[in-house]
């Protein structure tokens, strides 16, 4: 029996949803009585109305942007299709080898900029993309989402300034992990997601710069909500919970996060992990495990087995685990198929990397034996080598 037995499931999967700080569930659940509309007139619509301009003020001001260049939505997803419909159109688009799908899906036609081979953007082929291309919308995520590499904006803000050029910036994972504010280095757009830093799902929102304001064109034709710019009554309850998320978040928190992380990727590097772009500057909650030999969904499965929450690629996949163009970008080869994503939580343990890193190393020796040809009894077998159902 492990020391751990009968634990809780350590949940360490932070960059597909953060847990939900108690300031934002208090909030939500505050805001669900609420009955009133608030597009209403009356005293009830006054008051839900009333709701969301302090929540839309809040956010604001955390993210540097006027109150009435937050455009509420349902999530990053809609808000980076929003960002690439109005300000792309009649632009040429180009965007980072490893965004998110949400921005690949939004612009299936987009030049891809390639990566080094840390992670990082390649400046050098950005600068010379935009030579050829005039006026074009660069899309680039603060941070990436599976490794945790941060791309560096400012620069990229200068080069498209350079080169009369906009940029649209996917700052989901950054928010609460990173401070910077990306619309003061020049981004046109940003967009963010309430369930990332904490708050709830189903709610998200694009900050737009003044100068781009009326570019905007909604996705979503409705009521005139939202200035005209995305249609449907607001989802207030989950908009509230961001805007209290947003008001609670610590950065003080991140030097404990990057500890706790550091010791996971030691110990993973001990049992034989490769720590995907550790030399590239990270967010401080995550890291990317490669495992030679063994593969992604199979480590996935037998970690949840043994009571860890961890994730491969992104989460927006329709719950399947597929090789990483993230990983593919950076020019992993096979190890492609070999990576795990280990994202702590705001509320992460002190002894969450003991747990994680016990179940980790039998993992590990796992297959090692598998590899060595050495035999396995029935049992290490099924974990190792899951079926597939």
């Amino acid at each position: 029996m492990t020391p751990f037995a009968g634990a809780e499931p350590l949940y360490l999967d932070a960059n597909a949803t953060e847990t939900l700080r108690p300031a934002a569930r208090a909030a939500l659940i505050a805001a669900l009585v609420l009955v009133g509309n608030p597009a209403s007139v009356h005293a009830e619509g006054r008051a839900a109305r009333s709701l969301l301009e302090k929540s839309r003020a809040a956010i604001a001001r955390h993210f540097g942007a006027r109150p009435q260049d937050v455009v509420f939505c349902s999530g990053a997803t809609e808000a980076d299709a929003m960002a690439i419909h109005g300000l792309g159109s009649n632009r040429p688009i180009l965007i980072g080898a490893t965004e998110h799908d949400a921005v690949r899906a939004a612009a299936p036609n987009a030049t891809t900029i390639p990566v080094n081979a840390d992670g990082t953007i390649d400046l050098a082929t950005l600068d010379r993309l935009l030579a050829r291309q005039n006026g074009a919308l660069v899309c680039l995520m603060a941070a990436n989402n599976e490794t945790g590499v941060i791309h560096p904006i400012a620069e990229a803000a200068s080069l498209c300034a350079a080169h009369g050029a906009i940029l649209h910036v996917d700052a989901v994972q950054a928010a609460c992990r990173l401070d910077y504010d990306y619309l003061a280095l020049g981004a046109a757009s940003v967009a963010i997601s309430a369930h990332k830093l904490g708050g709830p799902k189903g709610a998200g929102a694009l900050l737009v710069a003044p100068a781009h304001a009326d570019a905007l064109a909604p996705l979503i034709r409705g009521g005139g909500q939202e200035r005209g710019r995305r249609g449907g009554t607001q989802n207030l309850p989950a908009i509230a919970g961001f805007a209290a998320a947003l008001d609670t978040a610590q950065l003080g928190n991140v030097a404990r996060l990057a500890a706790l992380r550091d010791a996971i990727e030691a110990g993973a590097r001990e049992a034989g992990a490769i720590a995907v772009g550790a030399d590239a500057p990270r967010l401080p909650n995550t890291t990317c495990l490669a495992l030679p030999g063994l593969s992604a969904e199979t480590q996935v499965i037998a970690l949840d087995l043994d009571g860890i929450c961890v994730s491969a690629g992104s989460a927006c996949s329709s719950g399947k685990v597929a090789r990483s163009h993230v990983l593919d970008a950076m020019g992993l080869g096979a190890l492609a198929g070999c990576a795990i994503r280990v994202s702590l939580p705001w509320n992460a343990s002190d002894t969450a990397p003991a747990r994680f890193l016990a179940a980790y190393r039998r993992l590990a020796a796992r297959a090692l034996r598998k590899r060595d040809g050495f035999s396995t009894s029935p049992e290490e077998r099924a974990v190792a080598e899951p079926a597939i159902i």
